[in-house]
């Protein structure tokens, strides 16, 4: 045998094209093969991540706007499906919702959820199942949820119904409960670069977010051991401990709880011809009696008509919980591989002007004399996910925002401070699991004179 060292220079160069030409062969007859979704030009070791910038359900809309209602995006190495229209929702989270109702590995949901054992981010399987469906949501139906205007009252129908008692009594719980929720939910909106590109875990430390992921676990771990303790020495009204599914939904139900009403209070600013319409409609309900009950909230179909349009413009989780798909696949026409993660991007769907007329327009008229709902039936009004995967909590989140909305709208009247004009409002965004207002709003609340 001829010792490397031997062969001169042609002779190994010949050899090393001989090699790159198979390689260059195999992929490309690999890839005709396949037919794969489109997707953009990417950069050597990063992909496409360069291309999500500081608001990605805005970014992938504008790459969707190019490339397609479904498309292919690598973060690092790892390709990533993005589905962009209602009919490839449809085909994800329905005709083949067995497929993709996995939840990929990420780090931090894995970090601060318990290794991942929570509702929202447990892989597809019995104990999965098993939370959902033996620890339902409690739904008294004689229990009345009494929500009070101000920040700190958002959190006290959640922390109820999954802890068994409020934070907003005491102020140094309260901003510990604020504090550390608000955390977590900016962490899981958070890209870990080392999920997709193992060997840049270490920039994780340098960058300072292991230290940060540390910090708020930590102080999960410290809210939740007092939980506990308060339960041994029976102190709460209710509550039977179970951990994973009440702290997802206390953390998740709070925070979309109270995003969803700012924007939604935001919105009738900025049309105080709606406000106006809103208030007529919950005060002639109310009536004489002053107060609001539930049979109150099924008269009043302006009421849903703005939650609906609220959360269609603004979606509590833009971009839904990833999905992960189980085995190959074909989704309209494409090859899926088995493990491919997947983005939807409720966001853009919501604004399609194809599905809505003037999408970008706040106008609750337009679900008047609609069906369209947002329980995951209609893929064109998704903000709360369909199929397996959707969001266990939407009828106690739709509960007490129907309630919150409707008391505020009986009870007071808003302006913006300094004659301020609604039409100037900021309505810039922050990008976390739930995008909320960057600029909290401050509005003049006083009460309605009967």
């Amino acid at each position: 045998m001829v010792a490397l060292e031997q062969l001169n220079f042609p002779i190994l160069s010949f050899i090393l094209f001989i090699i790159f030409l198979h390689k260059w062969r195999s992929g490309t007859v690999s890839s005709t093969r396949k037919n794969v979704p489109p997707s953009p030009r990417k950069l050597p070791i990063i992909g496409n991540l360069h291309q999500l910038g500081s608001f990605p359900h805005r970014s992938i809309r504008s790459l969707s706007n190019r490339y397609g209602q479904l498309m292919v995006l690598y973060f690092g190495s790892k390709p990533v499906l993005v589905a962009s229209s209602a009919e490839a929702a449809r085909e994800i989270m329905k005709s083949q919702d067995h497929i993709f109702s996995n939840r990929p590995k990420l780090s931090i949901p894995d970090r601060l959820t318990y290794g991942s054992t929570d509702v929202s981010f447990a892989p597809y399987g019995e104990h999965w199942r098993q939370y959902l469906f033996g620890n339902k949501l409690e739904e008294n139906e004689n229990q009345k949820l009494w929500i009070l205007a101000g920040e700190k009252y958002m959190c006290d129908p959640a922390s109820e119904v999954a802890l068994g008692r409020k934070y907003s009594d005491d102020e140094k719980d309260h901003r510990n409960f604020k504090g550390f929720l608000g955390g977590i939910m900016e962490l899981l909106g958070t890209t870990s670069i080392g999920d997709y590109m193992p060997w840049l875990t270490w920039v994780n430390r340098i960058s300072g977010l292991d230290a940060k992921v540390d910090r708020v676990a930590k102080q999960a771990d410290n809210f939740l051991e007092n939980v506990i303790q308060v339960h041994r020495d029976g102190k709460l009204k209710h509550g039977d401990g179970d951990g994973e599914f009440d702290f997802d939904m206390f953390a998740a139900g709070t925070d979309t709880i109270h995003t969803a009403l700012e924007w939604t209070i935001a919105e009738l600013i900025k049309n105080p011809r709606t406000m106006k319409i809103l208030q007529s409609e919950v005060r002639q309900v109310a009536g004489i009696k002053k107060e609001i009950d539930e049979d109150d909230l099924e008269k009043m179909t302006y009421l849903q008509a703005v939650i609906k349009e609220s959360v269609r413009l603004h979606p509590p989780v833009p971009l839904l919980v990833p999905r992960e798909s189980t085995q190959d696949t074909k989704v309209m026409g494409y090859d899926i591989k088995a493990g491919t993660q997947v983005l939807i991007n409720a966001w853009a769907i919501a604004r399609d002007p194809t599905l809505w007329e003037n999408p970008e327009e706040f106008r609750p008229e337009r679900f008047l004399n609609s069906s369209i709902d947002f329980r995951g039936l209609h893929f064109e009004l998704i903000p709360f996910g369909a199929g397996r995967r959707g969001c266990p909590g939407i009828s106690f989140a739709l509960a007490v925002n129907e309630l919150a909305l409707a008391k505020l709208a009986l009870n007071f009247n808003f302006a913006l401070p300094n004659g301020e004009r609604g039409e100037d409002l900021d309505m810039s965004e922050t990008f976390g699991i739930t995008v909320s207002k960057k600029l909290p709003l401050l509005v003049v609340a006083t009460s309605h004179a009967y």
